[in-house]
């Protein structure tokens, strides 16, 4: 089980131009998981991004997309996956298959059909080897599913193809914190730092190499500088972690209710809730956070490891 507290990201950003065309990949964050459930955010760079090329909007293929787009629209996978594969058979020479490929793979890790993703990430790479997008893209599902020796491939790939690529260096230096080789992470997030001064993810990424090393205080500052910029449940949820740790338990409560308005859902919130009231030896309260924390997904059995 993955200790890192970090967000796996997987949001779909299927995005329409004029006429609901689709025009760019579902682009998705790069963050290595916390190993608890993959939540979903976005971002990636544009490198790679595949376009709709010109095309008779008055044919079939494109009134296939459009339907396609409408479904999307509604979240309404499955129907928006017909319609893409039909697409895809009434045109299959076309260049913008790949694109099409890449979307139904993400709707697919959505629904957890994870094995069908990747056989759709990887056919959208064999006509586009290339796609910067649809590598991260794979890479990340990799992560989901353990399969971290290819979603390193993935990620050195992506670059080779853009060596100003921030979110591929960040997760190959999560990679190597999550191994211990906290040195070669270092180096990772010191390259981000050199490629944008501005960007956090060299922060988060220090945030998270001290808190593996046990330098909680550290990694609290680093990540205060990044929640300073960039404010989210998940950089609150691992301040909270190295505030318990550091025993500062007022700052952690905040930290933790700050983060449940932002995402009530998310299980391991709960869990952080019932270590606070372990510390404070509030039993009743602990008792009904672990039992939130089950009834939003998590195994009772792992819930009472992260306890310990």
């Amino acid at each position: 089980m993955r200790h890192i507290i970090t967000i796996l990201a997987a949001v779909l950003c299927i995005t329409a131009a004029s006429a609901q065309v689709i025009t760019q990949l579902g682009k998705e964050s790069m963050n290595i998981p916390r190993g608890i459930k993959p939540d979903k955010k976005a971002s990636t760079g544009s490198v790679g991004t595949i376009q709709i090329t010109h095309m008779d909007t008055t044919g079939a293929y494109f009134a296939c997309i459009d339907s396609a787009q409408v479904y999307i629209d509604c979240h309404e996978w499955p129907t928006a996956q017909q319609f893409l594969r039909r697409a895809i058979a009434v045109d299959p020479h076309n260049p913008n298959n790949s694109l099409l490929l890449s979307n139904i793979a993400t709707m697919q890790r959505f629904e957890g059909r994870y094995d069908e993703a990747v056989k759709n990430y990887s056919m959208a790479l064999d006509l586009t080897p290339n796609a910067v997008t649809v590598l991260l893209n794979r890479a990340a599902l990799y992560i989901t599913i353990d399969s971290t020796a290819l979603a390193q491939a993935d990620f050195e790939r992506v670059c080779q193809l853009d060596p100003t690529n921030t979110e591929a260096r960040y997760s190959l230096g999560m990679l190597e914190v999550e191994r211990q080789n906290f040195k070669q992470a270092e180096k990772y997030f010191e390259r981000i730092k050199a490629i944008n001064p501005n960007s956090g993810l060299a922060s988060e990424g220090m945030a998270n190499l001290y808190k593996a090393n046990g330098n909680y205080s550290k990694a609290a500052q680093c990540f205060t500088d990044v929640i300073k910029a960039r404010p989210n449940a998940s950089l609150l949820a691992n301040r909270a972690d190295c505030y318990l740790m550091l025993k500062q338990l007022n700052n952690a409560e905040e930290d933790i209710r700050n983060a449940l308005t932002m995402t009530p859902d998310d299980p391991y919130l709960y869990v952080l809730r019932a270590k606070l009231n372990k510390f404070r030896f509030e039993r009743q309260d602990m008792e009904r956070d672990i039992n939130l924390a089950v009834s939003h997904g998590l195994d009772r059995n792992l819930v009472d490891n992260l306890l310990k």
